[in-house]
């Protein structure tokens, strides 16, 4: 199996189990904040929209960054969930899409503070995937500060046991 279907299958696999986290959270609690420095409920969701977006322009174009191609934030939770998914599909069908060598050219990506660096496109996309998975387990903890249940992530949860 090629990196990129090996990548593929772990982007098309781990969003999936970020969208089910956030269709898990209450939509009257987005603006829930775990701690005053936090980022509320909704502005870390929107983290899923940037990586899907910067995803894309990392697959074939240049990256800019705040990414250019933003939608605007919606005002309603399933609007979110909306948004997410779409950003994160869109994503997904440009790797599907590319060739195998356009994925080892490189591309500028921050890479420190006020640092851009060339990048191999595909260590760019793994980051991403890297990154979402890490956002989705900040975002289970505000899950479970929300009242709401843990789904299953990686194994059985307090909330969803696998019996």
């Amino acid at each position: 199996m090629s990196e990129k279907q090996q990548f593929q299958n772990a982007w098309d696999k781990e969003s999936a189990t970020t969208l089910k986290l956030l269709k898990a959270f209450p939509q009257d609690k987005t603006d829930l904040k775990p701690h005053p420095t936090s980022r509320s409920a909704k502005d870390l969701a929107w983290t899923f929209v940037f990586e899907g977006v910067a995803g894309s322009q990392a697959v074939q174009g240049e990256m800019k960054l705040p990414a250019p191609n933003m939608p605007a934030m919606p005002s309603t939770w399933q609007g979110m969930i909306s948004e997410v998914e779409k950003a994160l599909k869109v994503m997904s069908d440009k790797v599907r899409k590319v060739d195998d060598a356009q994925l080892n050219t490189t591309v500028k990506f921050v890479t420190g503070p006020k640092q851009m660096s060339d990048l191999r496109r595909m260590d760019v996309l793994w980051f991403l995937l890297n990154d979402q998975i890490h956002h989705r387990g900040q975002f289970s903890v505000y899950l479970r500060m929300a009242g709401a249940k843990v789904p299953s992530i990686y194994g059985p949860s307090a909330d969803e046991r696998w019996n």
